[in-house]
């Protein structure tokens, strides 16, 4: 072992031994939780079943045509694997669809932000004209209609109905169970020395050290649930002011929600825009530093100078990031 790869591997040892000190115990502070509950929304059987159920109907379109796994394909990483998302009609949208994994942990929703839970982002695709493009109330018709959906509901949520709030609850209580965990990084952790390769060691060093990722993507999810302006390029010229449109403040202009690293490897293409392809791809833009410098998040360090062989490392790592797969089965349709 040369000197540089043992300088990386006590640094990681280090690092562990520090995480399992402040935590005392034998998972460290880095290892995945369970879901957090919500007061108004306790998760149980009856409410996950009927939020699957919801979540792979295409009769919450306008269209009958789209349910919310088609955008959130678990095949796909629970997301679409498009550069830009589709919705009604094909129509084209505005940015990349971001995946459902993990979202459980977030406390606001969508990359700019704009809803403050998952009961709230589950109901919003459903009416907006260019996705779902279904009118609420008619959903609400529609599914009393449907003496399956009438006696899901009442198990699910006794005495209240089938309803928007009702709806979006029980889609959010199937969300909180896509959760990614037991990856490789877990695993090593946890105290397996042999669950990653050497270079992924090295690529945990450098993304805690020179590459200085950890500053955004930090914790269990490997996010700060913050919003940063990276200096991604526009597609087309088209700008996208992101959280700027809610939050009216300069630091704001261009800046995104930080998404998770749990399964990385599985959710290109990347960036709000799908702009890249490969995670390669991705490394390289934080290694010179963004391409559009105009109200850059300082937390944008850099050029960072890796070599071809730390931006390998870094990407080995990023791949021991993927979770066990989440076993799922199509529901049967309520008739």
């Amino acid at each position: 072992m040369n000197t540089k790869s043992k300088n990386f591997f006590f640094l990681t040892f280090f690092l562990c031994m520090l995480f399992n000190f402040c935590t005392k115990k034998n998972v460290n502070a880095l290892s995945v939780p369970l879901a957090p509950t919500v007061e108004n929304n306790q998760s149980n059987p009856a409410r996950v079943e009927l939020g699957k159920i919801l979540f792979f109907d295409p009769r919450l379109s306008g269209s009958n045509w789209i349910s919310c796994a088609s955008c959130h394909n678990p095949a796909m990483g629970w997301s679409d694997g498009l550069k830009i998302g589709l919705g009604h009609n094909f129509q084209i949208l505005g940015r990349n669809t971001p995946t459902i994994i993990n979202t459980a942990f977030g406390h606001l929703q969508f990359w700019d932000g704009r809803a403050g839970s998952l009961e709230e982002q589950a109901t919003g695709p459903i009416e907006s004209t260019g996705e779902m493009n279904q009118n609420l109330d008619d959903l609400v018709k529609e599914l009393n209609a449907i003496s399956g959906y009438k006696a899901l509901f009442d198990k699910a949520y006794p005495n209240e109905g089938i309803s928007k709030t009702t709806i979006g609850k029980a889609i959010a209580s199937f969300e909180r169970t896509v959760i990614s965990k037991d990856s490789p990084f877990d695993k090593w952790m946890s105290g397996d020395s042999n669950a990653i390769s050497d270079s992924a060691k090295s690529g945990y060093g450098l993304f805690v050290g020179k590459a200085q990722c950890s500053v955004c993507h930090s914790g269990f999810n490997f996010t700060d649930n913050g919003f940063h302006n990276i200096g991604v390029k526009s597609i087309n010229g088209k700008e996208d002011i992101g959280r700027f449109a809610i939050v009216p403040v300069k630091a704001m202009k261009g800046a995104f929600k930080t998404p998770t690293l749990r399964d990385i490897e599985l959710t290109s293409p990347y960036m709000h825009n799908g702009i890249y392809k490969t995670l390669e791809e991705v490394v390289e833009h934080y290694n010179r530093k963004g391409d559009v410098q105009d109200n850059l998040s300082p937390n944008m360090q850099g050029p960072l100078g890796l070599s071809e062989q730390e931006k390998k490392d870094l990407v080995e790592f990023l791949k021991t990031l993927t979770g066990k797969p989440l076993e799922i089965t199509i529901p049967v349709l309520p008739l």
